[in-house]
């Protein structure tokens, strides 16, 4: 039903302890070391280590919300000497991730090699493009289909592609992952029924199915999706398009550990993806991909509060009933030029998730 929303903010800003509760007096306004200002009191944090005052939009990269737990200044997080802003910006760039056939290999666990996947993926794609003899032209209206993406020719740059995923995952501590999973302590996969979402789920169409099924396959080869991960010193971790995609492509299916709502409702985790907004709210379900995910979980939201955020969405974000259970997927939704960034709106049909400090 429509597009799928983001988990719903949780978390309120810590309050400044006044200088009467800490002993002191006078003034207890609390300012932000970046901007000077103590407005938006909602969204300036405390550090834990310093006490000093930032305001959530000021960081670089920007947080989506104020974390539940505990949180450290970039000055506490780095003790280490000051040094010049490029020096600083070097420093903060994450290790890249060797380009090597055989590491990327075992870490993506492609079941074939690069090489071979590009002779496989060129005889499907000739199966895709050949049409029948005298095939008859129809004037009737056809229901437009989820294409399946179209992987670079160049296996050197396919390569090039799955080590920039490569490095954002390991630099935020995750494993790669082309599935939803299901671990001990969360939700079972029998919770995941289409069934239960209020007001039910729209069906993927049998078609659309077989073309999801080939990207993963795809995947599975070696045959990854012509994005680029790239570190930006505002947005963090983004993705762009590595060559031109048409409308209606599946760019990914976001994925992750599946556990309940209610066992999130706390967690500070900035890309928890609704899975089933069930009609008991016990029920409902999220994707967690803070330890298992793929290219999905950095692909950044919209300011869906500005004309200019709007125009900016190449992508919708859409939950499918697929052979009963509830799938979430990235879809373009116009065409996309290389070197675009990609962008959805996290809110979907919620509108919930705080993003109008989304650049």
């Amino acid at each position: 039903m429509g597009a799928a929303g983001q988990l719903r903010r949780r978390t309120r800003a810590r309050t400044a302890p006044s200088r009467a509760e800490t002993g002191g007096g006078g003034d207890d306004d609390v300012s932000c070391e970046a901007c000077g200002s103590g407005d938006a009191a909602a969204e300036l944090m405390l550090c834990d280590g310093c006490d000093r005052g930032f305001h959530i939009f000021c960081l670089r990269p920007i947080l989506p919300r104020v974390p539940a737990g505990d949180w450290f200044c970039p000055s506490c997080r780095s003790p280490a000497p000051a040094k010049s802003k490029s020096a600083a910006a070097t420093a903060r760039k994450p290790k890249q991730f060797p380009l090597g056939q055989t590491k990327i290999v075992d870490f993506f666990k492609i079941q074939r090699s690069p090489l071979a996947a590009a002779a496989a993926g060129s005889s499907e794609a000739r199966k895709r493009k050949r049409k029948p003899a005298g095939a008859l032209v129809v004037s009737k209206k056809k229901k437009r289909k989820l294409l399946p993406f179209n992987p670079s020719d160049d296996p050197a740059q396919r390569l090039h592609q799955m080590a920039s995923l490569a490095t954002a995952l390991t630099a935020t501590g995750a494993v790669f992952s082309n599935h939803l999973t299901y671990q001990p302590g969360m939700a079972p996969r029998s919770a995941n029924r289409a069934a239960l979402e209020a007001g039910g789920m729209q069906v993927l169409p049998k078609e659309d199915v077989e073309t999801l099924s080939q990207c993963q396959r795809m995947m599975e080869r070696g045959e990854c999706p012509p994005l680029l991960v790239v570190y930006d010193p505002v947005e963090g971790f983004t993705v762009e398009a590595d060559r031109f995609i048409r409308d209606l492509t599946i760019i990914t299916e976001y994925v992750g550990d599946v556990d309940y709502l209610r066992n999130r409702e706390h967690d500070d985790g900035d890309s928890m993806m609704t899975l089933l907004s069930a009609s008991a709210p016990s029920r409902s379900l999220v994707i967690c991909p803070d330890r298992r995910s793929n290219i999905a979980r950095f692909i950044n939201g919209i300011n869906n509060h500005t004309p200019e955020g709007r125009k900016k969405q190449n992508l919708k974000c859409v939950r499918f009933d697929v052979a009963g259970e509830c799938r979430v997927l990235l879809v373009a939704n116009r065409d996309i030029s290389k070197g675009e960034r990609l962008y959805y709106d996290y809110n979907g049909s919620e509108h919930e998730y705080p993003t109008h400090h989304f650049v």
